[in-house]
């Protein structure tokens, strides 16, 4: 049913922390429930979060198990910001609809940390700033523009010149946005920490177990295991990541996208001011973020392949360009990697992702298609998916329709 990829090699740096277990048991027998979520990584358990918070019985399955996907892979800024900046995105969609959107990203990154803090999950998470700096993609002109196109949508942004930029980093590079109240956190932890809360709420895993098919009739949706049973549920969510469920899925323009990452030792000392979340205007753009015990995480290097095996034969000559970036970006740092790894991400081309029920399928819910923001679109799908199972609407769900 699913496309199945190896969604990560190497060894994420998020293995150097210890993140709670999340129990899971085998399937040994036909089940129903109100809700089946195929997929147990970050938007799986935000989604079952949200969902037993409501008050629906959920059964989880993952042909691996809790947290083993590309979840790990993530290197966790989690940002507001759109990979397709505003001033750019409203040449695709519009202007109201672009601005809708940005401001639905911002609050999602919001009512994350407030649910994080309300659930009590301990997983680093601390409030960040964060820096665009000029690039390819936009210069510094435009990110002038792009930082208006910002405030008159409602979202405070800051143009740093080069002098306040340096001044405020320690970098040189022609302009920068300054922008607030993003994230940093640690993802391992944080998925692991919902997952236990839903455990807590009666909330079933069951792992390795691997859907075969999904079939919906008018009243329920029967999902199929490899194992021979089947669990029959009102609606079903597919948050398989970048695994596509082909069959079901209508076409769009998602594509799988490679992309590489590099974790330092732990350098307190040596950081930037302010340790801002840093990212550029570029394409493809360099990306990175220090962790709570001080290193720092670096990923970039994108490209448009979905060949594992090329993309792991790219692991040693990718990151040892990305350090080698990241040495002239921030020369005071020690950019020898001391984790690397590889993995697959999805995106579209207007950075926005496919959140909502598949055409012809109102029971089953479709999750995908993150780019850079796979932890606050994580959330989005978690709100628009809550909202139309519960029966309500959500009133941006049309901009993240998985048909549109």
């Amino acid at each position: 049913m699913t496309r199945k990829l190896d969604l990560r090699t190497g060894r994420p740096v998020w293995y150097a922390y210890r993140a709670p277990s999340v129990p899971a048991g085998k399937l040994t027998r036909d089940i129903k429930t109100d809700v089946a979520i195929i997929g147990m990584g970050i938007s799986g358990a935000m989604i079952a979060e949200a969902l037993t918070d409501a008050g629906q019985s959920v059964v989880c399955i993952d042909r691996r198990g809790p947290l083993l996907g590309s979840t790990a892979a993530t290197t966790a800024l989690v940002q507001f910001e759109i990979d397709q900046p505003l001033s750019k995105l409203v040449h695709h969609i519009g202007r109201e609809r672009a601005e809708r959107a940005w401001r639905r990203s911002r609050l999602a990154v919001m009512n994350l940390k407030a649910r994080i803090d309300e659930l009590g999950i301990r997983c680093n998470m601390e409030s960040r700033t964060s820096l665009y700096l000029a690039g390819d993609v936009l210069d510094a002109e435009a990110l002038r523009d792009e930082a208006e196109a910002r405030r008159l949508a409602g979202i405070h942004a800051t143009y740093l010149t080069m002098p306040e930029l340096h001044e405020r980093s320690g970098i040189r590079r022609r302009g920068a946005i300054l922008s607030h109240d993003n994230l940093a956190l640690d993802p391992r932890k944080l998925t692991a920490g919902l997952w236990r809360k839903v455990l807590e709420r009666k909330g079933r895993f069951h792992a390795p177990v691997e859907a075969v098919s999904v079939k919906a009739s008018r009243d329920e949706v029967v999902v199929t295991t490899a194992g021979g049973p089947t669990i029959t549920a009102s609606h079903v969510v597919l948050a398989t990541g970048y695994e596509l469920v082909a069959d079901l899925l209508p076409a769009t323009d998602h594509k799988i996208i490679s992309t590489w990452a590099i974790a330092t030792r732990a350098q307190k000392q040596a950081l930037w001011p302010g340790r801002h979340l840093i990212w550029e205007a570029s394409d493809p753009y360099l990306y990175l973020r220090a962790t709570a015990d001080g290193r720092v995480i670096c990923g970039g290097e994108d490209e448009n392949f979905t060949d594992e095996a090329r993309r792991d034969a790219l692991i040693a000559e990718k990151t040892d360009r990305i350090s080698k970036k990241l040495k002239r970006l921030l020369p005071g740092l020690d950019t020898k990697p001391a984790f690397a790894w590889a993995g697959s991400f999805g995106t579209t081309p207007t950075g926005l992702p496919y959140v909502g029920t598949i055409p012809g399928h109102p029971r089953i819910h479709a999750a995908m298609g993150y780019g850079g923001n796979g932890i606050t679109y994580s959330r989005i799908a978690a709100e628009i998916v809550a909202a139309t199972i519960s029966g309500r609407k959500d009133t941006d769900a049309e901009l993240f329709a998985v048909q549109r």
